[in-house]
């Protein structure tokens, strides 16, 4: 690994939305020195907004990526009643922000001190955490099956060309949890045409309430998509995947510094390695005591 960058963070910068209901906020990392550097759009999880997930957009950007991470309307911050009627487009609007903030590269260059001109933007990736996975999966190619089981709108964006996916959900239909099934009806993913290269985590006691399956479930976009090219299982990791939303999250059940570390490293190194840049190591050495990397 190289020694971390100096970083520095802008937030919020307002991207102007009036489709949307309310504008668009956005934070920016990026390292105080490099030329050329690649991009990463992050989609949180549910309730959650774009200051947090610190652990990894840290260290990507302390290691030479710009960290794109917008608020969706489902965070807390925001505070949106159930009864709102952008309530069951939500998963829809969450794929159009990622895709605002690409749209709007000028302006969030701009308005981070130094960036302007360092941007590679022919190196876009996507990730994202839980539902931020879904959202991020839509735009590697994934769509959502409607009632009948037909694929729906194809969302997929060609300026993405590889994407992590961190606890990502699975199937729908039978797989999905009674509670799931009539309340998150768009959580029933097609991965058919999921061809943009993604690393899939998951975590092997990540047990969700959402599905009738098990910690399996989070490991069908690895199986079910011709793109998903790795994917890394980790050993006693539940939905937090270690504690990768925040440095002293109290909302994290399997809390584990050596894991958050191993995603930082592997995730780091795969994006690297995906999106043509040949200074990491891929395939990444993985402990065998905190989990499994596998290929196709």
């Amino acid at each position: 690994m190289p020694e971390p960058t100096p970083v520095i963070s802008v937030h919020p910068i307002t991207l102007q939305a009036p489709d949307r209901g309310d504008d668009l906020q956005v934070r920016v990392s990026a390292p105080t020195a490099g030329h050329e550097l690649p991009v990463i759009v992050f989609s949180h999880g549910f309730g959650q907004s774009a200051t947090n997930y610190d652990p990894l957009a840290d260290f990507w950007a302390s290691h030479g990526f710009v960290v794109i991470q917008p608020t969706h309307l489902d965070s807390r911050t925001l505070n949106l009643p159930p009864d709102d009627p952008r309530t069951p487009l939500i998963w829809r609007i969450r794929v159009d922000d990622l895709k605002r903030t690409l749209d709007q590269l000028d302006l969030l260059e701009s308005s981070v001190p130094g960036l302007a001109g360092r941007l590679d933007r022919t190196r876009i990736a996507v990730a994202g955490h839980s539902w931020g996975a879904q959202t991020a999966s839509t735009l590697l190619g994934a769509r959502v099956l409607d009632a009948n089981g037909n694929p729906g709108e194809d969302m997929s964006d060609p300026r993405i060309k590889a994407g992590v996916l961190l606890a990502v959900t699975g199937r729908g239909g039978a797989d999905l949890s009674p509670f799931a099934a009539e309340h998150f009806p768009f959580m029933s993913p097609s991965f058919v045409d999921m061809t943009t290269p993604a690393l899939v985590v998951a975590g092997d006691q990540d047990d969700s309430p959402l599905s009738v399956r098990g910690p399996d479930w989070f490991t069908d976009a690895y199986h079910l998509s011709p793109g998903s090219e790795n994917l890394l299982t980790l050993f006693g990791a539940e939905h937090s995947l270690g504690g990768i939303s925040d440095y002293e999250a109290k909302a994290t059940t399997d809390e584990s510094p050596e894991r958050v570390a191993l995603i930082q490293r592997l995730t780091w190194a795969y994006l690297r390695d995906a999106l043509g840049l040949k200074d990491s190591i891929w395939p990444a050495p993985v402990e065998s005591t905190l989990g499994r990397l596998e290929s196709k």
